[in-house]
């Protein structure tokens, strides 16, 4: 999280220094409305900026998953990225209307504009002449975008209804970038603002003709066959079963990739729940009914059946080099952990002179599934506590801590509830533990 935060504030920090070097009398305005007119740029340059970013983002490159620790982080950063253009958009155009309104209610006086002067630039001149369209088309785009960026951050709009909305966001971004290079401040353009800006809007153009094109991905895509479907209905999942073809390049226990099984649905994020045999080349996920589309996959999908999937990615990969590591998957969370253990039972080097706790939560009972978890966790040399909400009660920090007395020397890998995550956090922050450091959690939202 400290990442994203640095990130986010990074962006926003530089984007506003880089105004001020531009505007560096910003302050010793004349009157309410020169200062007006700053704020409208001022606030224009953040909103395009950060949107500009977030659609990058949205293309899901490599090399920032890596430095932020994960697609879940990114993810994440994307999220807050569009809720700043959001906060930054409305200010903008409340900067613009609010004059009008003043001035109706009398609070201020328009001010008389002088003859402007000639403009001998051709290519200032070519901007002018767009002006108009530019505001209109501008104002219309701006309109839209906060309907689906709002849209996007309610959890009640269905992930169908977002996954087919939330591209239209590339449409409102190729016209709010027309919108920014017309009325933006021509003399920014030859200032370092103007070069970070052209670069900002360029990205952003290719990442929303990608996102239109629906090319996202693409060069981490391969097919793959299902087969073999087992269900867990104690717990509500469905374990998946497939054979990757050629394009797989592998991936690393606590991972996950994108899945499509149906164009219509759209990929949905899994986590993998296998170790990599390039032998074999089998892969498994494990899903759980939490909504409309995962509770229909045990009657959707048939062994047989062709599927796209995406990835790897994540950074979720144990990959601490402490001795001692403590693990809490809370109801499907379990799945990364699920595929470690099948690779350390496959790789008995790697876990030497390591102690493992395994804790996981579930609120329902399948002998099945849980006699599944229990082989997996011998073979792998894990000390396994399974606890049921109805008869065990719930899972807590006090109750880890009873059960590994060395915990304060472990690290902690948590994939769950985000609730369960914040309780957690926070009871081992009271006792001292480094959680900033040492608590790695699997942020699986990805909206």
């Amino acid at each position: 999280m400290r990442s994203i935060k640095l990130a986010l504030w990074g962006i926003l920090v530089l984007l506003s220094l880089l105004w001020l070097a531009a505007e560096p009398d910003v302050f010793q305005s004349e009157n309410v409305f020169a200062l007006r007119a700053a704020m409208i740029q001022y606030s224009g340059v953040l909103a395009i900026g950060a949107m500009s970013i977030a659609l990058v983002l949205a293309l899901r490159p490599g090399w920032p998953e890596t430095w932020l620790g994960g697609l879940d982080k990114m993810y994440r950063l994307h999220r807050w990225l569009g809720i700043s253009a959001l906060v930054f958009s409305l200010a903008h155009w409340l900067w613009f209307e609010g004059a009008g309104w003043a001035i109706d209610l009398g609070l201020v006086t328009r001010p008389e504009r002088g003859p402007r002067p000639p403009i001998e630039n051709p290519v200032q001149q070519f901007l002018a002449g767009l002006r108009d369209p530019a505001e209109g088309l501008g104002e219309w785009a701006f309109y839209i975008s906060v309907l689906l960026i709002v849209l996007a951050l309610v959890p009640r709009f269905s992930y169908w209804w977002f996954f087919k909305t939330h591209r239209l966001l590339a449409v409102t971004y190729l016209v709010l970038a027309f919108h920014t290079v017309v009325l933006a401040e021509f003399a920014y353009w030859t200032q370092p603002l103007g070069i970070v800006l052209a670069v900002l809007l360029a990205c952003g153009t290719v990442a929303a003709v990608i996102v239109l094109l629906r090319r996202v991905g693409i060069s981490r895509q391969a097919m793959g066959n299902i087969t073999a479907l087992t269900k867990y209905p104690g717990v509500r999942a469905l374990e998946i079963g497939m054979t990757m073809e050629p394009g797989w390049c592998g991936h690393e226990p606590g991972q996950f990739a994108f899945v499509t099984s149906d164009k219509g649905e759209g990929a949905h994020p899994f986590t993998i729940a296998s170790a990599w045999n390039a032998t074999d080349r089998s892969i498994t996920f494990i899903t759980k009914a939490l909504g409309d589309y995962t509770s229909r996959l045990p009657d959707t999908l048939s062994v047989g059946q062709e599927v796209r999937v995406e990835g790897p990615y994540g950074r979720f990969t144990f990959d601490d080099g402490c001795p001692r590591q403590i693990w809490i998957g809370g109801g499907i969370g379990i799945t990364p952990f699920i595929a470690r253990m099948k690779y350390l039972a496959a790789q008995p080097d790697r876990r030497a002179g390591q102690a493992i706790d395994l804790f996981h939560s579930s609120a329902e009972l399948d002998e099945d599934a849980f006699a599944r978890l229990t082989a997996d966790a011998a073979a792998a040399g894990v000390r396994l506590h399974i606890f049921v909400n109805a008869r065990d009660g719930l899972l807590t920090g006090e109750r880890i801590r009873a059960a590994v007395p060395e915990w304060r020397e472990a690290s902690v890998w948590f994939c769950g509830p985000v609730g369960f995550a914040d309780a957690l956090k926070r009871d081992l922050a009271g006792q001292g533990f480094d959680v900033k450091k040492r608590f790695h959690q699997e942020l699986f939202s990805m909206r």
